[in-house]
């Protein structure tokens, strides 16, 4: 699970700032939010970003998804170069390193994890864990003359000599340690555990362009996802589907490709409908009913960008509610602009809503409900009224209506 997420100098965001999974104090809705994966540390299991169109809230999550790419997919060659591009409106910024950190519980162990990159190569990298109190398992750091790698171990590790010249080598200056050592045939208990949680809790970030048809089709057919769930959460968010029906792939289709179709029930008689004349709305609910599947059964983590795209505001609020009441060890962070979500005090928590603004350099601040003062947001009316007119920032500074054509 992650606890909290730190971003400097990539995309539109220039200084440090920190997306946190933290609860504040307080005990409201605690059974619906709060996950406690060890003792004394609280997380919510949900962020919602909030803020107008180019304001940053996608960075977030591209740069999530950067840093779970950069793990798990290193470069082969040494001359590759990362693709990103740094905080752009400074002529500083352009040549100084860009820095991702992140904090999380993989199997109660708490871990700290930071590295600092430019196009080129990793400049320093860092991984400490908590057994019980906070440890160095390593450091990194490129020497960018020779193009090589150092790594050192901290003092409660494990000394193989072996192991150390053979992760060296494969570590690549462009590439992390632990993608390094997704090339090593060699076991290492602490950085396997980190790669596990890369890759099975933290999932690739979703697109509005994103087609999760075959992704949920093949955890279906893989009996990750049993059938019977996707149609009943189908059938709950008020979907007329009796049967998700996998057909054989078709001759010149890839095989990693199904055709699937909907049977809908209408007065006894049963109907097939192929999933591409389905309305785009069910479409989209398809996979996050799969989503929802994955969520409540496993212990994954899924960002998402513009929750709401395609979805009616009341299968939005459905999708979340039904996210909240189930899912005991998952956690969702998506960008949104429903701010109707705001007018119901009842169904969220401060240290859950989080919104982006752009300053006068252009760059990206991400800040907190929880943050501002009680004098701010006093009841529930005051927050949604709040955000509407400009008080917590993240809209649009919209101008005059008409346009001068020349």
């Amino acid at each position: 699970m992650i606890i909290n997420f730190s971003i400097q100098n990539f995309g539109s965001i220039k200084e440090r700032q920190t997306l946190s999974f933290e609860a504040k104090n307080g005990t409201m809705l605690e059974d619906y939010y709060i996950l406690q994966p060890t003792a004394g540390l609280r997380l919510v299991k949900l962020g919602l970003i909030y803020g107008a169109n180019a304001s940053g809230k996608t960075t977030v999550l591209k740069a999530l998804d950067f840093l779970r790419n950069l793990v798990l997919n290193p470069a082969d060659k040494k001359t590759e170069r990362l693709d990103f591009q740094p905080f752009l409106f400074d002529n500083d910024t352009v040549h100084q390193g860009t820095q991702l950190t992140i904090e999380f519980v993989q199997n109660k162990i708490r871990y700290f994890y930071e590295v600092l990159f430019t196009p080129k190569a990793i400049l320093k990298e860092a991984l400490y864990f908590h057994k019980p109190n906070k440890a160095l398992v390593f450091s990194r750091f490129s020497d960018t003359e020779k193009q090589l790698t150092h790594i050192t171990f901290g003092s409660k590790i494990k000394k193989d000599k072996s192991f150390e010249t053979i992760l060296q080598a494969n570590t690549l200056w462009n590439n992390t340690v632990l993608g390094g050592f997704l090339k090593t045939n060699i076991e290492r208990i602490e950085l396997k555990e980190v790669i596990d949680w890369f890759s099975t809790y933290l999932n690739p970030l979703i697109l509005t362009s994103t087609e999760l048809q075959h992704y949920i089709t093949q955890q279906i057919d893989k009996k990750v996802i049993q059938k019977e769930t996707l149609i009943e959460i189908l059938q709950q968010a008020d979907f007329n589907i009796s049967d998700i029906v996998i057909r054989p792939k078709e001759e010149k289709q890839p095989a990693e490709l199904k055709n699937i179709a909907f049977e809908h029930t209408i007065q006894a008689q049963k109907y097939q409908l192929s999933f591409e004349l389905e309305s785009h709305g069910t479409q989209r609910y398809y996979g996050f009913a799969g989503l929802l599947s994955l969520l409540i059964q496993n212990a994954v983590l899924f960002s998402i960008d513009e929750l709401e795209a395609s979805l009616h505001p009341d299968l939005y609020l459905h999708f979340l509610l039904s996210f909240l009441k189930n899912a005991k060890n998952s956690q969702v962070v998506a960008t949104t602009h429903n701010r109707e979500l705001l007018n119901n005090k009842d169904l969220f928590r401060n240290d859950a809503i989080w919104f982006t603004d752009k300053n006068e350099v252009g760059a990206t601040e991400l800040y907190s409900l929880a943050d501002f003062d009680s004098k701010v947001i006093r009841d529930t009316n005051n927050i949604y009224n709040a955000y509407k007119v400009g008080k917590l920032g993240g809209v649009p500074n919209l101008g005059d209506h008409f346009i001068t054509i020349l």
